[in-house]
C-alpha cells in the first residue's frame, strides 16, 4: 500500500446516516451496477468533486469536438486506414478480423465501394490533466463509450450532497470558491442519437415510405448478461422521452432476427424498422463468440451479423471503420504525423495545433525502441499499451523491459509506448464510498472523459459537438482506475479560476 494513502474502514469520517441518504440516492437515480442474482450495488463514488481551473476545461471543450472532428474524417478515408493499419492488423488477431471485415464492407484498393451504413461517432476522448505538461489525451473510446449517463448522475449526486448536506460538502471540498460545471451528458448523447434517427427515418419517408404514427427506432446491442446495464437504461428512458422507440439485443440474439427490406431498409423481428444501432458490445472476441454455433473459423457469424448491418441505411455507432480509427494505433500515428498532413481531413492548420496540444508523445515497439528504453529512457515516464479496450492492458514501470523481452518481433506493431501521465493529486483528502464503506484518500487522481457526438461528421448536440463529461478517480498509488476493472470511483467537476 501506498504510504500516503490512508485508509481506515472502521473509522466514520461521514456520519453512516449521510453515508446511506446517499447510498439510497444512488439506487433511486440508476447509479447501480446488477448483481447476478437481479439485486443492485451501488456505484463507488467520492463524497465531494475535484476541481479543475475554468481554463483548462474551456480548451477541452473547445479541443475535443476537433478530435472527434478528425476521427470521424479518418474513418472515412478507408484507403488510409488499410494503408497505415495493415501491420497492426497481421500483429493483432482481433484487429485483423475487424480489418477483414472493413475489407469486405469497403472493398480494396482497386475497387473502393462505401456500405448503406451512415456514420453516427458517439465519441469519449479521455484525458489526464499532468502536473508538468497540462492536460493530455489518454485515449480515444469510439466503441462501446458509455457513461455519459452515469457522468451526469455523479453530477447531480454532488449536487444534492451540496444542498442536503452542505456542511459536509464543504469541508470535503477543495476550494469553497468552486462552481459545479454543468453536465448534460445524457441529454445530449441523447439528442444526438435522435437527431441521427430521425434523420434516417426523414430519408425513408422521402422515398415514400409510409411510416404512420410509429416512432424513430433505437438498437443497442449489448454483451450478455452485463452488469452495467442501468446506465445503459438511463439513456434508453431519455431517449423514450424524445420520442424514441429503445430495443437492447445481443449479437447472438441478432444473428436470427434481422432481414433486409426495401431501400436497403434494417429490420428486426417483433420491431420492424431500425433507425439506428449503437453498439455497447464487439470490443472483443468475446462478444462475437457463440460456442454452441461451433464454428470452425471462431466469431464468424456474429461478426457478419456486425457486417450485415452495416450494408443497410441505418445510422451506426460504432462502425467498423470508426473502431479502426480510434485504435490506439491511429493514435499514435496521428500524434507522431506532421499538422500539416491533418488538412487531408478538412483540419485546419490552427484546429490542427490545438489538437496537437492535448496528444501524448507515443513511440512504435521496434528493436531500436526497446534498445533505447532498457539503456537509455526513465521507465517510470512510459506506459506500454496494447490495443485492448477497457481495463488491464496496459504495463507500468520496470514490468515494461520484462513485456518487451517476451514479444515476438511479429507482435511488435500491435504495442506502443505512450507518455506517462501524472495528474495533479487533490490538495485536500476525501471520502470514497464503495459497497457501503468509507475510505480516507489522499492523493486521488482523476481521468477526464469528453463525450461528443456527431453524424455524418457534423455535430448534433446543442454544444458543438460537446457532450458531457464522466469523471473517475483513483488513488494515484493505483494503475487500473476502472470502475469496474480497477479502484475507480465516479466523480465529478467543479470549476476555479487559476
Amino acid at each position: 500500500m501506498n504510504k500516503n494513502t490512508i485508509i481506515n474502514d472502521s473509522k466514520q469520517f461521514v456520519s453512516q446516516h449521510v453515508i446511506d441518504d446517499i447510498l439510497e440516492w444512488e439506487i433511486m437515480h440508476g447509479v447501480a451496477f446488477r448483481q447476478a442474482d437481479n439485486t443492485a450495488r451501488h456505484v463507488p463514488f467520492s463524497i465531494a468533486p475535484m476541481t479543475m481551473e475554468r481554463s483548462v476545461y474551456q480548451h477541452l471543450q473547445s479541443v475535443t469536438p476537433l478530435i472527434a472532428k478528425l476521427v470521424s474524417n479518418v474513418s472515412e478515408d478507408h484507403d488510409f486506414l488499410q494503408e497505415s493499419l495493415s501491420d497492426m492488423a497481421k500483429a493483432d488477431p482481433f484487429f485483423g478480423r475487424l480489418m477483414e471485415l472493413h475489407q469486405l464492407a469497403h472493398g480494396d484498393a482497386t475497387q473502393r465501394h462505401q456500405p448503406a451504413r451512415q456514420p453516427l461517432l458517439l465519441m469519449r476522448t479521455d484525458f489526464m490533466d499532468d502536473r508538468q505538461y497540462g492536460a493530455k489525451v489518454i485515449e480515444f473510446n469510439g466503441i462501446a463509450a458509455g457513461m455519459g449517463p452515469f457522468g451526469q448522475r455523479a453530477t447531480e449526486l454532488h449536487r444534492y450532497v451540496q444542498n442536503q448536506w452542505h456542511n459536509v460538502y464543504q469541508h470535503w471540498l477543495e476550494d469553497a470558491t468552486a462552481i459545479s460545471a454543468d453536465n448534460q451528458g445524457m441529454e445530449q448523447l441523447a439528442l444526438g442519437i435522435a437527431t441521427a434517427a430521425r434523420k434516417v427515418r426523414a430519408h425513408f419517408v422521402d422515398l415514400g415510405e409510409q411510416t404512420g404514427e410509429q416512432k424513430p427506432t433505437f438498437l443497442m446491442v449489448v454483451q450478455k448478461g452485463e452488469d452495467n446495464v442501468y446506465d445503459q437504461h438511463l439513456l434508453e428512458v431519455a431517449l423514450q422521452q424524445l420520442g424514441v422507440r429503445t430495443v437492447r439485443r445481443t449479437f447472438e440474439q441478432l444473428s436470427t432476427l434481422l432481414s433486409s427490406g426495401d431501400n436497403q431498409r434494417l429490420i428486426l423481428e417483433e420491431f420492424g424498422e431500425i433507425d439506428t444501432v449503437y453498439l455497447r458490445a464487439g470490443y472483443q472476441y468475446s462478444d462475437y463468440w457463440a460456442p454452441e454455433l461451433n464454428e470452425e473459423i471462431c466469431c464468424q457469424t456474429l461478426s457478419q451479423t456486425r457486417l450485415f448491418i452495416e450494408k443497410h441505411f441505418v445510422a451506426m455507432n460504432a462502425t467498423i471503420s470508426q473502431q479502426l480509427a480510434t485504435s490506439k494505433s491511429m493514435q499514435m500515428l496521428l500524434t507522431m504525423m506532421p499538422t500539416q498532413e491533418y488538412a487531408r481531413w478538412g483540419i485546419t492548420l490552427e484546429e490542427a495545433q490545438l489538437i496537437k496540444s492535448v496528444l501524448a508523445e507515443m513511440k512504435p515497439i521496434s528493436l531500436e525502441t526497446i534498445k533505447w528504453f532498457n539503456s537509455d529512457a526513465d521507465k517510470q515516464e512510459w506506459v506500454l499499451k496494447n490495443q485492448g479496450e477497457g481495463g488491464g492492458h496496459c504495463v507500468f514501470g520496470d514490468n515494461i523491459s520484462d513485456t518487451l523481452a517476451k514479444l515476438k518481433p511479429e507482435e511488435y506493431d500491435a504495442w506502443a509506448l505512450m507518455q506517462r501521465l501524472y495528474p495533479h493529486e487533490r490538495d485536500t483528502p476525501t471520502i470514497a464510498v464503495r459497497d457501503g464503506k468509507q475510505t480516507l484518500v489522499d492523493d486521488l487522481v482523476s481521468e477526464v472523459g469528453l463525450f461528443t457526438a456527431h453524424y455524418q461528421g457534423e455535430p448534433v448536440t446543442n454544444f458543438d459537438g460537446y457532450a458531457g463529461y464522466l469523471i473517475r478517480s483513483k488513488p494515484a498509488s493505483e494503475n487500473e482506475g476502472g470502475i469496474h476493472s480497477g479502484q475507480g470511483i465516479l466523480d465529478s467537476l467543479v470549476l476555479i479560476d487559476g
